[in-house]
């Protein structure tokens, strides 16, 4: 593991003696472990990228109709790559080995937290919003009054089991408490790959699904262009920006698996092989879910897999859909929750030894953040609106502006053009479109919502 960044704060040569040995011990320990492979590294971070934000994508396509909904999800992903382009090849000129160092190295400690605080927000509303929507397939859900049944309580009945409080509390022992507990991102390569193979299989089966409509004459031309009807559904567009981001956000981890590789070269034809997976996924699963649903899709829509889809055997795809998504938010929860412990340790402990050197912090923080998000679900019945806030604050900061903002600073002189223009493009689509995204929500909650 590199220590540059841990090496700029601190100035006792004993420290850094110790820092230097404990790493020693824990590789011997560990087995001698001579890096991470390149497809474990596609693997982790296609799965940082594809969570729960692909359930949002098909309502994208709602919002904007679905040539423009598709141009729009290429888009991102080519921001996405060119702001991750501009982190490592900034990291390498500051030979920072972390995210938190590229901005303390570019606009100081003010910027380095600042940047830390953002991905703690953006990662603890991620996983909050993880166990929720566990929760709400498993368990159930009650809307204006009217309980839809959760798997569990379909498949068993219902009981003290059965209930959202116990079913997270066992997944978060059992399941969640182990994952968490890896010290090294590559360990957790293979349950990633599951989990993009899950997110694989839920478009061939929603794809399939598809074409079994169309058979039977079922399915209806999809809407091309966006249906602008007054000023508030022409501003409403901006609204899928955020959410976009969040489906795309992944940098908070690309140096932890860079600093994992056995050849740190290929961390840029990673990103480039995981953003074109994760793209792909993401405009299959648009284009199938809105040509499924059409109009009646909603935002999230894993909820419309909720009834009869007028198939056969449409009750058990019902629940393979249904089921095989919650496997796939519990395997991604470990890799945003590792980038979560390394920046909330960054904020408290900056500096201290690396958090994987030390035991006893390291335990206890995976301790203490754990409690808290399961706090968070189980008390919070519903954070789809403060999610959108999030998305359209602390994660487009992390996805978009900070790497833009580091570009225009260019503190090493290494910056093009290029890197100029598209940064600027970057802060403007991000700030204007979260601008609107956030003065909509609050017009939704205090007039629209307000006055029902």
């Amino acid at each position: 593991m590199p220590f540059s960044d841990h090496r700029k704060h601190r100035r006792s040569p004993k420290v850094l003696l110790l820092l230097v040995q404990k790493a020693e011990e824990s590789e011997h320990a560990e087995g001698g472990f001579d890096g991470a492979s390149y497809s474990g590294a596609v693997f982790n971070l296609s799965t940082t990228i594809v969570g729960a934000g692909i359930m949002a994508l098909p309502a994208t396509l709602k919002q904007l109709g679905t040539i423009p909904g598709l141009v729009v999800i290429l888009l991102a992903s080519l921001l996405t790559e060119k702001s991750i382009s501009i982190l490592l090849r900034f990291s390498k000129a500051s030979k920072s080995a972390s995210y938190s160092g590229l901005a303390g190295d570019t606009f100081g400690d003010f910027g380095r937290t600042l940047l830390q605080a953002c991905i703690v927000v953006n990662n603890v509303g991620t996983m909050v919003v993880y166990i929720i929507i566990i929760g709400d397939v498993l368990s159930g859900i009650s809307f204006n009054g009217v309980h839809h049944l959760g798997v569990m309580e379909e498949w068993f009945g219902q009981h003290w089991w059965t209930t959202r409080p116990s079913l997270v509390l066992i997944i978060s022992l059992f399941i969640f408490a182990p994952l968490i507990s890896f010290k090294r991102v590559d360990s957790l390569r293979y349950t990633s790959a599951l989990s993009v193979a899950l997110a694989v299989a839920f478009v061939a089966i929603t794809a399939g699904v598809v074409i079994v409509k169309m058979i039977n004459g079922s399915i209806q031309m999809p809407r091309m262009l966006p249906n602008i009807v007054n000023q508030a559904s022409f501003w409403k567009l901006f609204t899928v920006v955020p959410v976009l981001v969040t489906s795309y956000i992944c940098h908070h981890n690309v140096h932890p698996i860079e600093n994992e590789l056995k050849d740190p070269s290929q961390m840029k034809s990673i990103v480039h092989t995981s953003i074109t997976l994760c793209t792909c996924v993401y405009i299959a699963t648009s284009f199938f879910g809105f040509l499924l649903f059409g109009d009646q899709t909603l935002d999230d829509v894993l909820a419309n897999f909720d009834g009869d889809l007028k198939i056969p055997y449409s009750s058990m795809i019902d629940d393979v859909v249904r089921v095989s998504y919650v496997i796939h938010l519990i395997l991604v929860f470990p890799i945003v929750f590792f980038s979560l412990r390394l920046n909330l340790d960054g904020l408290l402990f900056p500096h201290s030894i690396p958090i994987a050197y030390d035991n006893r912090r390291f335990y206890t923080l995976t301790a203490v953040l754990m409690c808290f998000i399961f706090l968070g679900a189980n008390c919070v019945p519903s954070i789809w609106d403060a999610f959108q806030f999030t998305g359209a604050t602390a994660t487009v900061s992390v996805g978009f502006i900070f790497p833009a903002a580091i570009a225009l600073k260019d503190p090493h002189g290494i910056a093009t053009k290029n890197d100029k223009v598209m940064s600027w493009v970057m802060i403007v689509t991000a700030v204007f479109s979260s601008t609107v995204a956030i003065c909509s929500d609050i017009y939704n909650i205090f007039y629209i919502g307000g006055g029902s």
